[in-house]
């Protein structure tokens, strides 16, 4: 099984996002995607999703099908003052294929300070390769 593995960015993430995904500087932000980081603990797939300024009772929906876990949230907020109001609203998704050996029946997922964490459990791995052994014909067997 492939892990999946936590980039380390260093200093500068929102440049190396940039140059992952060139033509989302030219989307409006509020058509930008969640960021999101996986990695694998006491045997779990994790993924994080920051989404800061939502409830997660009102505005996220996490379906898990066919080995997709699937993330959706929406975004509204409203600021008003004496003089002028502004507001922010979107929606967001993102699918992530899981790795083959999760156990779509354990599924969690919690909400602290803006950061969803998502983690599903992983099942013992199997062996996927078995070893073909090769026959040859008896003595008496004619070959083509």
């Amino acid at each position: 099984m492939s892990v999946p593995m936590r980039r380390e960015r260093g200093l500068m993430p929102d440049l190396f996002d940039l140059l992952e995904a060139p033509m989302a500087a030219l989307r409006p932000m509020a058509g930008q995607q969640m960021r999101l980081e996986d990695y694998v603990k006491d045997g779990r797939y994790v993924l994080r999703a920051e989404l800061p300024g939502i409830d997660p009772d009102k505005d996220v929906e996490i379906s898990v099908s066919s080995g997709v876990l699937t993330i959706h949230a929406e975004r509204r907020h409203e600021e008003r003052q004496a003089h002028r109001s502004e507001f922010r609203y979107g929606a967001f998704t993102r699918s992530i294929v899981l790795p083959p050996n999760v156990d779509e029946n354990d599924v969690r997922a919690t909400y602290d300070k803006g950061i969803l964490e998502v983690s599903v459990r992983l099942a013992e791995e199997r062996e996927e390769r078995r070893r073909i052994p090769i026959e040859k014909p008896a003595a008496g067997e004619q070959q083509r």
